[in-house]
């Protein structure tokens, strides 16, 4: 089992930093970089054993393979530590909240132009593996899963969505199902999506004979027209030994979860270790 670190856009906040307008991280990533850096190490002290890029959303080659290197410098050759280059969805990029509807309205062509040079900037740069992340809808799985199968690097793949749905309504046993038979692909599963529909998920990812990853938000909700989170925080770490069960081999957090929270995964994922399968609530029934 890994332990995923969580939201790279909070975690910078509550260190001071302005994510205000359409560059999110990609503007600390090219003004402070050494702030990136920090918060990579802030989730290993956590317990992160995974640090995922601050290539989310950037399409600038440069600021890509420079992402990879800050979380290589962010492991301090700790053995066991790895990096994982994120590959957001094309609706990043429009800093709509379009990673959270999808159907973009543009043809398959514009979706292959836009992800195959940031996956070659990412690869040059040799992250261990690669984190394909929030893809809302299928169509676009279907261009980044046949990019996966050419570059044959290893990677994970995992939707935003809704109940048992993509965030765009198709059904999630076909998402999966995309990337059952792509050799490369190490993980299916879910992120920045309500922790209630990670387990639901998990147990159709599992179909496909893939290990599951699962890294939700806090439980709110990203108000694209507001350009804030509303609502409550509903991240029950103590979900995560069932979704262990359930198949995930890859956890951890993304908008709004912290290195505070990403500890309290870590010691549920080491008590599932040391029980075999029960959280520290479980163990001590």
């Amino acid at each position: 089992m890994h332990i995923l670190d969580g939201g790279l856009s909070n975690a910078l906040e509550e260190r001071g930093h302005d994510l205000s307008g359409g560059e999110w991280t990609a503007r600390v990533l090219r003004a402070e970089p050494d702030a990136i850096v920090a918060v990579h190490r802030d989730y290993f002290a956590a317990g992160a054993d995974v640090a995922t890029t601050a290539s989310y959303q950037s399409r600038d080659p440069g600021l890509i393979r420079l992402s990879v290197d800050l979380a290589r410098e962010a492991t301090d050759g700790v053995p066991g530590r790895l990096v994982a280059g994120s590959v957001g969805p094309f609706g990043a990029l429009l800093a709509d909240g379009s990673e959270y509807r999808g159907r973009y309205g543009v043809p398959v062509s514009a979706l292959e132009y836009f992800h195959r040079p940031r996956i070659e900037a990412l690869l040059a740069a040799a992250p261990d593996l690669l984190a394909v992340e929030t893809i809302p809808d299928t169509d676009e799985a279907e261009v980044l899963v046949r990019l996966l199968a050419e570059y044959d690097h290893p990677a994970w793949l995992s939707y935003s969505i809704d109940g048992d749905r993509t965030c765009a309504g198709q059904r999630l046993e076909e998402a999966f199902a995309l990337a059952a038979q792509v050799d490369s692909v190490v993980a299916i599963g879910v992120n920045c999506c309500a922790p209630v529909d990670v387990l639901p998920a998990l147990q159709l990812a599992a179909a496909t004979g893939k290990a599951g990853v699962a890294y939700p938000n806090a439980g709110e909700v990203w108000d694209a027209e507001t350009q804030q989170w509303l609502g409550t925080a509903t991240y029950d770490v103590s979900l995560v030994p069932r979704w262990i069960r359930a198949g995930a081999a890859w956890i951890g957090g993304c908008c709004r979860v912290g290195p505070a929270a990403i500890g309290r995964i870590a010691e549920q994922v080491r008590s599932v270790r040391e029980t075999g399968g029960a959280g520290p609530a479980e163990a001590a029934r």
